[in-house]
């Protein structure tokens, strides 16, 4: 969620609009041995959000696909607004072969424009066989599948260091109160509570998401979603409340709300594991540990841990996921070798490659949980397998690109501006309203 929503570390600006050029970081174009493979000579394009370790685990799954087939690879990350870069894309007549889309209403906007070609029926089947109900649903726009969710998040996490904690003699809380609380001890010990990444519109929305499912409930939360529920609600305004508590407590954000503007996701990640910690927790989804892994040499279970987002005020604790799902555009120059990547995306085969590499949850229950690498990540994806149906895709996610997908703008714009000043929560719905209006008509 994807968001982006999940973008990790260094960026790859020069190739931002760059959809033809290999990615960088990952290794460029991996060209298998073997032109007798069934796809030899032939190159899949791929754009997503993409980079840092999450691009570089990406790239061992696609050079696992250059060994199987002969195929060469091109990765380009879009940066979070995947939904101009491609679309500028397509409009200028060199359009991806493949897209991980991680947002539900840019595929659905993506499929709405007849830029999508229907996935095979051999992808299909293993979708149907491995995944529960839900992640096809979120796959297909007017009954057709469209998307295959290759990367799914749980984003219902929240990250702490152990040693934080045990210092302020403070255990993981089990409701949002308690959390708050935990967060003043947490910073009377000599740490800030939390690390938040404002600088990253879409963690926001996260944040917002988990305490709008719990406080209000499932029913609304939908319908939140699928804006048949105004911003402008009561359980909206009360949830930004609920949020502003913590966003207005200078003592509990590392370096206060004009830090927290300041700071991206893997910065917010740096302050808590990093080699000069700040904070002694961090929010976001299960993929915080590859960060965490992967940039600051954390031992999982150990240097780092995670404890379920808690409840808030009596509801139940939420379960947010997220996904990056992969389509095939129909303009891409070798669309038929797109599909065969997808094909074998939804293999437990390819999700193996990532689910070694760390930092990567699957939805597909036919990959066994020994394919991950530790107690920590195997316990997460357990939870959200398990979970099937009930599980509740990021809200943002499934708004339209201009409402809940895209920097600077929507919702992401104006919870930026609520943590920098969260004094008015009714005014900020309205806002979000007069947003949220404009992008479902659109």
């Amino acid at each position: 969620m994807m968001r982006r929503r999940t973008t990790l570390l260094t960026s790859c600006t020069a190739l931002t609009l760059a959809l033809g050029a290999t990615a960088c970081g990952g290794g460029g174009p991996v060209t298998a041995g073997g032109g007798d493979k069934a796809l030899g000579g032939q190159t899949v394009t791929v754009a997503g959000v993409w980079t840092g370790s999450e691009q570089k685990n990406f790239q061992k799954v696609l050079d696992a696909f250059s060994a199987k087939t002969g195929a060469k690879t091109e990765f380009v990350s879009t940066g979070d607004n995947v939904s101009t870069v491609v679309g500028s894309k397509i409009e200028g007549g060199n359009a991806p072969d493949v897209v991980m889309v991680p947002q539900v209403g840019v595929l659905q906007q993506f499929a709405k424009k007849g830029w999508l070609t229907p996935l095979s029926a051999t992808t299909e089947k293993a979708v149907d066989a491995g995944y529960a109900p839900v992640w096809k649903k979120y796959g297909s726009v007017d009954g057709r599948l469209y998307g295959l969710y290759f990367k799914a998040a749980h984003k219902s996490t929240v990250w702490y260091s152990p040693g934080a904690l045990d210092q302020a003699g403070v255990k993981p809380p089990k409701t949002y109160d308690e959390m708050l609380k935990a967060g003043h001890t947490v910073s009377d010990s000599g740490l800030a509570a939390f690390s938040v990444a404002g600088e990253d519109g879409w963690t926001l929305t996260d944040w917002f998401e988990n305490i709008y499912l719990s406080q209000a409930g499932p029913e609304k939360y939908d319908a939140l979603a699928a804006h048949k529920l105004k911003w402008t609600d009561a359980s909206v305004v009360r949830a930004l409340g609920t949020l502003g508590k913590l966003f207005k407590d200078r003592q509990l954000i590392a370096g206060g709300p004009k830090a927290a503007l300041n700071t991206d996701f893997p910065g917010s990640v740096e302050k808590v594991f990093g080699p000069k910690p700040e904070a002694g927790m961090v929010y976001e989804g299960d993929f915080v540990a590859g960060v965490a892994h992967d940039q600051f040499g954390k031992t999982i279970g150990q240097d780092a841990d995670f404890f379920p987002f808690p409840a808030v005020d009596g509801g139940a604790a939420p379960v947010v996921s997220g996904g990056d799902a992969a389509v095939v555009l129909k303009d891409g120059k070798n669309a038929k070798a797109g599909m065969k990547l997808l094909e074998y995306l939804a293999t437990p085969e390819a999700a193996a490659v990532w689910a070694k590499a760390g930092g990567f949850l699957s939805a597909n229950k036919k990959l066994g949980l020994s394919a991950y690498g530790d107690d920590v990540t195997r316990a997460t994806a357990k939870s959200l397998v398990d979970a099937g149906d009930s599980v509740r895709f990021d809200m943002s996610d499934q708004a339209p690109a201009a409402f809940g997908g895209t920097k600077g703008v929507g919702e992401w714009k104006l919870l930026q501006d609520f943590l920098r000043d969260p004094s008015d929560p009714k005014g900020t719905a309205a806002k979000l309203e007069t947003a949220a209006a404009k992008a479902y008509q659109g």
